[in-house]
């Protein structure tokens, strides 16, 4: 059923054009001749969905099957939010204005902890039912993956399946499953049962959790012999032998990453014990520098975009970096397309190289310190001195960067009120050194200073380390607030929340029993909790 968005809705709410689709290369399909419809939902915003590279991936990965066609949904905003229920239209596709309860898969991206209650909230508008023991035969099979996935559990009663690990391979092998399963004409269980023999798929109802007096999980097992015991990670092994879009869909408004984002590798070579990232995309696994080229020129042909960014959890530790950039170079001086390297390290940060990416427009440049003292960035496995900072940030301002960013963390195991104090002078110092340098720039560096909250995650080395308490770090916060204010107005100085810092910490290390919390959360109003 194609739906009718009626004009005098759309007048009425913020952006429009992210609730009408049909945007330059949007994928387009007879709905009638496809075996699979997917539609692929992204529990945030539309401008924060269309910047992410797995959902890009894989809408071309399933589009370009001739059998299944891959559709998109994001949460609408409360202002659209109302007219649909005011006017009962169910949640819809852009590609087809098509209910999500009529899709044979909806599937969710689990980026971020603190958009769990959207996705209850999508269920909801879409006409499907929150709890999985619920949906009959017929209903869509809710599908869940990304990097949250990890630890399932806390949306076990509300998702059918979840893929743990990376999803270009296994995507395919779940839509191949279905069919034969459809053609056999199984019941609704015969086809999780089926799911959950590929590996990289969890499904939570075929296994029972057990727990001790004291609350804490005893044992989880599968409910029959034929149900793997355990789940293995599905990793890509090569990342040139899969997919990946250079026809990405070009959106009608601005969105937070507005570019050609090219990934060089997956994984990360350093290992702190701080990062579920660095962990859970192990092992490291390059693209070659002629394929990046290929599908940079091509994307830009494609697309239009006049920025392409190098996207990696550490783009300076990339092989072939050189090589790949300056195969770029004369392709993008010529284009008129600027090259940016989000990701860099302070301890390997080349102005040569930075020279060369910055020939079309000096973009700003971020380092990542996590840590003020030498002695915690030790704890965490940094792996970077002050003196690599200071050398960096001298190099970049001398070359006419006038903008960088650092990010730092608090509360991290071991830390004291003098690891959060140094973080503000190591600002100040950076400033000071700046005012070194000959001519020009030597009063030129603007610092914006931001700090997260250390939260424990899944699969990491700090996976069991307390986290600091609300009010200890909301305190450190402004006593470095405080600290850089009466020192200098060269820093701009921003913090996340606490609070929210410690509701994603129960939601990232939570069992079965925080699905409830989750529920009872979304029934009192709870939605687009990360804003």
């Amino acid at each position: 059923m194609r739906l009718k968005i009626d004009e005098s809705i759309l007048l009425n709410v913020e952006k429009p054009a992210k609730y009408t689709g049909n945007e330059w290369n949007m994928v387009k399909k007879d709905p009638d001749d496809v075996k699979v419809r997917f539609a692929f939902c992204f529990p945030d915003d539309y401008e924060i969905g269309m910047s992410h590279l797995g959902m890009k991936i894989l809408y071309h990965i399933m589009n370009k099957r001739e059998d299944t066609y891959c559709e998109r949904a994001f949460a609408p905003w409360t202002d659209m939010e109302e007219k649909l229920r005011e006017r009962n239209i169910p949640l819809y596709t852009l590609e087809t204005y098509t209910p999500l309860s009529e899709f044979d898969f909806v599937g969710f991206t689990l980026q971020y902890e603190m958009s769990y209650t959207n996705i209850l909230n999508m269920l909801d508008l879409g006409g499907i039912p929150i709890f999985a023991n619920d949906r009959k035969k017929g209903m869509p099979f809710v599908i869940a993956g990304g990097p949250c996935a990890v630890n399932p559990e806390p949306l076990a009663d509300f998702i059918d399946l979840f893929v743990i690990g990376e999803g270009e391979e296994v995507i395919n092998e779940i839509i191949d499953e279905y069919i034969a399963w459809k053609d056999a004409g199984e019941e609704r269980d015969g086809f999780l049962k089926r799911a959950s023999r590929i590996e990289g798929v969890y499904v939570p109802s075929l296994y029972n959790v057990y727990y001790y007096e004291d609350g804490t999980i005893m044992d989880i097992l599968p409910v029959s012999p034929d149900v793997p015991d355990t789940v293995r990670r599905r990793i890509v092994k090569n990342l040139d032998s899969v997919d990946f879009p250079d026809d990405i869909i070009v959106p009608y408004i601005g969105t937070v990453h507005d570019r050609i984002m090219l990934e060089v590798f997956r994984g990360c070579i350093r290992g702190c014990r701080f990062c579920q990232a660095g962990f859970i995309y192990r092992p490291v696994r390059e693209r070659s520098h002629e394929k990046l080229s290929e599908l940079a020129k091509s994307s830009v042909e494609k697309t239009g975009y006049e920025e392409i960014s190098l996207v990696s959890l550490s783009t300076s530790d990339y092989s072939a970096l050189p090589e790949l950039c300056d195969n770029l170079i004369e392709f993008t001086e010529a284009e008129k397309v600027s090259l940016s390297l989000p990701s860099l390290r302070v301890d390997n940060f080349s102005l040569g190289l930075m020279e060369k990416v910055s020939k079309v427009r000096k973009s700003g440049l971020t380092f990542a310190p996590e840590a003020g003292t030498q002695r915690l960035r030790d704890v965490i496995n940094k792996g970077i001195t002050t003196e690599d900072l200071i050398a960096s940030v001298k190099l970049a301002v001398a070359g006419g960067w006038t903008q960088v960013k650092l990010y730092f963390m608090i509360g991290l195991p071991t830390e004291t009120i003098e690891d959060v104090e140094v973080i503000a002078n190591l600002g100040i110092t950076l400033i000071e050194s700046c005012r070194e340098l000959p001519g020009e720039y030597n009063k030129s560096l603007n610092i914006t200073l931001s700090t997260s909250c250390f939260v424990p995650k899944p699969f990491t080395p700090f996976q069991w380390e307390p986290m600091d308490d609300i009010e200890s770090l909301m305190n450190k916060q402004y006593h470095l607030k405080d600290r850089i204010k009466k020192r200098t107005r060269k820093i701009k100085y921003n913090y996340h929340d606490a609070r929210l810092s410690f509701l994603e910490a129960v939601l990232a290390r939570g069992d079965r029993k925080i699905g409830k919390v989750i529920y009872t959360a979304w029934q009192k109003g709870c939605k687009f909790d990360g804003w």
